[in-house]
């Protein structure tokens, strides 16, 4: 690998890609050089690297000819179409959609948890699921601890993992309600909600992704699925449920896990101390534990609320949160990068 390789970001106007670029110069990343790719539509904008304008490229067959590292973030099915022509040109993927993460010849990467496991890329490498990543920010080093055997979890999903139109449509309904001085008994709204297949303002949607034969999400499954992957724990299991709530930025989720081994929570708060790119926050005399607006635009992770769980046998009961577009995406993807330089 090109100790300054030259970096390409794939889907870059996009909210993910917007953080790639950022994240790529907040932590010194060495660019030799940087292109940015994405539709037609966009080709032509510029946005800033280091002070200096760089224009977008519209993405083509042929724009991976002597690149080394492509952070991609345009969707799964822009991945499936460019991703293997990327990494015949010989450049190393770091795909950020759902697209190659169960492929066994794709290595699906924690860097805090598996970072090893870039070694045995073969052009591409898969970013998890951010609520994934989030929740194993917390749950690997405890399994480290006591081998963790199943969870029970929900998660509570801010509306920008859907993307800027579902921004919006948050913004735009709490100005409504608020231009219509409405009693707060009174908070269901006028107009038809266009992202989301019901009102997100003052609500709560126990559904992220399309449903399953079984009733689970898609999304509710990625966490055993890809848990079990990226821990190479193929007995974990996971029982989920996602819910979008009306949050701008940063995944929180509420976690009860089960372990083999006997938990005492000075072990489980030592174990946590010690984890990279997590933060314990958990003072509950004093009303400290984690929040989506505290760990929004950090690259940590936090974790708090922690106690023996009343229902499990050697369980534990946490909050973890962390900010989605980072953590859960384009930081994991950078950090990602710098394991391939290693």
């Amino acid at each position: 690998m090109n100790r300054t390789p030259h970096v390409a970001v794939v889907g870059a106007t996009g909210a993910v890609g917007v953080e790639m670029i950022e994240t790529l110069e907040k932590r010194n990343f060495p660019v030799g050089k940087l292109t940015l790719l994405a539709s037609a539509r966009s080709a032509g904008k510029k946005l800033k690297f280091k002070g200096t304008d760089v224009t977008v490229q519209e993405l083509t067959k042929d724009s991976f000819q002597g690149i080394d590292i492509a952070l991609f973030s345009a969707g799964g099915s822009i991945s499936k179409e460019f991703a293997p022509i990327a990494a015949a040109a010989g450049c190393v993927v770091v795909d950020n959609s759902s697209a190659f993460r169960m492929d066994p010849k794709v290595p699906l990467v924690v860097p805090e948890v598996n970072g090893a496991d870039v070694k045995s890329h073969q052009g591409i490498i898969a970013n998890p699921n951010c609520t994934t990543a989030i929740t194993l920010m917390a749950l690997y080093p405890l399994h480290q601890a006591f081998g963790v055997t199943r969870v029970f979890a929900s998660s509570y999903q801010a509306v920008s993992g859907t993307g800027a139109a579902a921004i919006e449509e948050l913004a735009r309904q709490n100005r409504e309600w608020a231009g219509q001085n409405r009693a707060w008994d009174a908070a269901r709204l006028d107009s038809a909600p266009s992202v989301y297949p019901h009102q997100i303002a003052f609500n709560v949607l126990p559904q992220v992704d399309s449903f399953l034969d079984t009733g689970y999400t898609k999304e509710e499954m990625k966490m055993e699925n890809e848990g079990r992957k990226i821990m190479h724990h193929p007995g974990f299991r996971a029982s989920v449920t996602c819910v979008r709530v009306p949050v701008f930025r940063a995944h929180s989720v509420a976690v009860s896990a089960e372990f083999s081994r006997p938990v005492s929570l000075a072990a489980a708060r030592a174990a946590l101390a010690q984890a990279p790119g997590l933060d314990v926050v958990d003072d509950p005399a004093n009303k400290r534990y984690p929040m989506p607006l505290d760990v929004s635009g950090k690259y940590n992770c936090a974790v708090g609320r922690l106690r023996l769980d009343c229902a499990l046998d050697n369980g534990l009961c946490f909050w973890v949160a962390g900010d989605q577009l980072l953590k859960g995406a384009a930081l994991n993807a950078v950090q990602i990068a710098e394991e391939l330089l290693k």
